[in-house]
């Protein structure tokens, strides 16, 4: 393999993985299928590839080549990419567990979309002209103290008192010494 084909295979793996954080599955799985055709199917980068082949598969809804291409990966040369395979072939191969709709949240594939539909736009401010004022915060509610139950308030002195004798006692049986 030419340094030449290794830089382009890196290139394209780095747009693959900066594709599917973006969440564009599509164009991840393209980039990182041509970066893996570009490098050696049993070296380690190789096979790092195409494990992150193996989960963009997975996100684009290409479940069936991502298990085929973990049965594939199971048997690599390095003990790490193997290892990795079998635990995601495990998980692709888990039951699907049903959800209720309203659990689910329905994200959009933006990749799409055109870049001029991709622009927010933001409302400008609107400027207030010089006599208008700022709506007053409303007022706190006055409390009528004759009308609050002051009864319940006794348990919360007895506690006190209670603690207050507590700490106390642990004191003075800190300072007292003990015989020995």
């Amino acid at each position: 393999m030419s340094t030449e084909s290794l830089e382009i295979a890196k290139t394209r793996y780095q747009t693959g993985k900066v594709a599917f954080e973006n969440g564009q599955y599509r164009e991840a799985v393209e980039n990182l299928e041509k970066a893996s055709a570009l490098l050696a199917r049993n070296s380690r980068f190789g096979g790092e590839v195409e494990i992150h082949l193996v989960t963009a598969y997975e996100a684009a809804g290409r479940t069936d080549d991502a298990i085929a291409l973990c049965e594939r990966l199971k048997r690599h040369a390095h003990f790490e990419i193997s290892k990795q395979a079998r635990q995601m072939l495990y998980i692709l191969k888990a039951p699907k567990l049903k959800r209720p709709s309203e659990w689910m949240t329905e994200i959009p594939d933006l990749g799409t979309l055109a870049d001029n539909e991709l622009k927010i736009s933001v409302p400008a401010k609107s400027t207030k002209s010089f006599g208008e004022q700022k709506p007053k915060p409303p007022e706190p509610e006055l409390v009528d103290l004759t009308q609050v139950n002051t009864r319940d308030n006794r348990f919360i002195w007895v506690a006190l008192i209670a603690i207050g004798l507590t700490i106390s006692y642990l004191v003075w049986l800190s300072f007292s010494g003990t015989p020995g």
